[in-house]
Protein backbone atom coordinates (compact mmCIF):
# COMPACT_ATOMS: atom_id res chain seq x y z
CA UNK A 1 0.00 0.00 0.00
CA UNK A 2 1.66 3.51 1.25
CA UNK A 3 5.14 3.84 0.53
CA UNK A 4 7.73 6.62 1.84
CA UNK A 5 10.84 7.43 0.14
CA UNK A 6 12.93 8.63 3.32
CA UNK A 7 15.56 9.66 1.14
CA UNK A 8 13.27 12.21 -1.38
CA UNK A 9 13.40 16.07 -0.60
CA UNK A 10 10.16 15.73 -1.48
CA UNK A 11 8.26 16.60 2.51
CA UNK A 12 6.59 12.85 3.59
CA UNK A 13 3.14 13.88 3.53
CA UNK A 14 3.34 15.25 -0.17
CA UNK A 15 5.04 11.55 -0.69
CA UNK A 16 2.18 10.18 1.88
CA UNK A 17 -0.93 11.92 -0.35
CA UNK A 18 0.75 10.99 -3.53
CA UNK A 19 0.59 7.42 -2.61
CA UNK A 20 -2.42 7.13 -1.39
CA UNK A 21 -3.75 8.76 -4.78
CA UNK A 22 -1.70 6.23 -6.34
CA UNK A 23 -3.09 3.16 -4.60
CA UNK A 24 -6.69 5.01 -5.59
CA UNK A 25 -5.89 5.39 -9.46
CA UNK A 26 -4.69 1.86 -9.39
CA UNK A 27 -7.65 0.15 -7.83
CA UNK A 28 -5.95 -0.57 -4.63
CA UNK A 29 -8.10 1.39 -2.40
CA UNK A 30 -10.95 1.79 -3.43
CA UNK A 31 -14.18 3.61 -1.90
CA UNK A 32 -15.41 3.16 1.15
CA UNK A 33 -11.89 0.96 1.98
CA UNK A 34 -11.05 2.47 5.40
CA UNK A 35 -7.19 3.42 5.90
CA UNK A 36 -5.11 3.04 9.13
CA UNK A 37 -5.48 5.19 11.70
CA UNK A 38 -3.43 8.48 12.06
CA UNK A 39 -1.30 6.43 15.11
CA UNK A 40 -1.21 2.97 13.20
CA UNK A 41 0.17 4.23 9.87
CA UNK A 42 2.64 6.50 12.27
CA UNK A 43 3.97 3.36 14.21
CA UNK A 44 3.62 1.20 10.64
CA UNK A 45 6.07 3.94 8.74
CA UNK A 46 8.26 4.77 11.76
CA UNK A 47 6.79 8.66 11.59
CA UNK A 48 5.32 11.01 13.39
CA UNK A 49 1.66 10.85 14.00
CA UNK A 50 1.25 14.62 13.09
CA UNK A 51 2.51 14.21 9.22
CA UNK A 52 0.04 11.59 9.08
CA UNK A 53 -2.44 13.78 10.37
CA UNK A 54 -1.84 16.73 8.25
CA UNK A 55 -1.71 14.02 5.00
CA UNK A 56 -5.26 12.72 5.89
CA UNK A 57 -6.45 16.51 6.64
CA UNK A 58 -5.05 17.87 3.09
CA UNK A 59 -6.58 14.91 1.41
CA UNK A 60 -9.97 15.31 2.92
CA UNK A 61 -9.67 18.98 1.76
CA UNK A 62 -9.36 17.90 -1.42
CA UNK A 63 -12.51 15.31 -1.53
CA UNK A 64 -9.97 12.53 -2.18
CA UNK A 65 -11.32 10.98 2.13
CA UNK A 66 -13.73 11.51 4.73
CA UNK A 67 -13.30 10.88 8.45
CA UNK A 68 -16.02 9.72 10.36
CA UNK A 69 -16.33 10.25 14.15
CA UNK A 70 -15.19 7.08 16.00
CA UNK A 71 -15.61 5.57 12.81
CA UNK A 72 -12.03 6.18 11.01
CA UNK A 73 -11.03 7.66 7.73
CA UNK A 74 -12.64 6.18 4.81
CA UNK A 75 -11.43 6.46 0.41
CA UNK A 76 -14.28 9.41 -0.53
CA UNK A 77 -16.55 8.18 -3.60
CA UNK A 78 -15.28 9.57 -6.39
CA UNK A 79 -17.68 11.65 -9.01
CA UNK A 80 -16.08 11.81 -12.49
CA UNK A 81 -17.73 14.29 -13.55
CA UNK A 82 -16.96 16.45 -10.74
CA UNK A 83 -13.87 18.44 -11.24
CA UNK A 84 -11.74 21.01 -8.84
CA UNK A 85 -10.86 24.29 -11.33
CA UNK A 86 -8.85 25.31 -8.92
CA UNK A 87 -6.81 22.32 -8.29
CA UNK A 88 -6.40 21.97 -11.86
CA UNK A 89 -5.27 25.55 -12.25
CA UNK A 90 -2.70 24.79 -9.63
CA UNK A 91 -1.34 21.48 -12.04
CA UNK A 92 -0.83 23.39 -15.23
CA UNK A 93 0.78 26.18 -12.76
CA UNK A 94 2.88 23.02 -12.28
CA UNK A 95 2.96 21.35 -15.83
CA UNK A 96 4.31 25.12 -16.85
CA UNK A 97 7.46 25.25 -14.94
CA UNK A 98 8.53 21.69 -15.55
CA UNK A 99 7.72 22.71 -19.28
CA UNK A 100 10.55 25.59 -18.59
CA UNK A 101 12.64 23.24 -16.73
CA UNK A 102 12.84 20.98 -19.41
CA UNK A 103 13.32 23.86 -22.00
CA UNK A 104 16.72 24.97 -20.05
CA UNK A 105 17.79 21.40 -20.09
CA UNK A 106 17.45 20.96 -23.79
CA UNK A 107 14.41 18.39 -23.32
CA UNK A 108 12.44 17.59 -26.31
CA UNK A 109 8.68 17.49 -26.51
CA UNK A 110 8.40 14.73 -27.42
CA UNK A 111 10.43 13.28 -24.91
CA UNK A 112 8.18 14.47 -22.14
CA UNK A 113 5.17 12.84 -24.21
CA UNK A 114 7.23 9.44 -24.15
CA UNK A 115 7.92 10.05 -20.18
CA UNK A 116 4.06 11.21 -19.88
CA UNK A 117 2.86 7.84 -21.51
CA UNK A 118 5.65 5.94 -19.59
CA UNK A 119 4.33 7.41 -16.72
CA UNK A 120 0.46 6.36 -17.40
CA UNK A 121 1.36 2.91 -18.33
CA UNK A 122 3.61 2.51 -14.66
CA UNK A 123 0.08 3.34 -13.25
CA UNK A 124 -1.36 0.33 -15.64
CA UNK A 125 -3.23 2.58 -17.96
CA UNK A 126 -5.33 4.09 -15.63
CA UNK A 127 -6.32 7.43 -17.67
CA UNK A 128 -7.15 4.62 -21.00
Amino acid sequence: MVSINKTSSKPYYEQLMLSIKKDILQGILVAGDKLPSVRELARELMMNPNTISKAYKLLENEQVLITVKGKGTFVKKFNPTQRDDYRIGLLKGKLKDLIIEAGHLQVTQDEMVEWVKESEQMLEGYTE
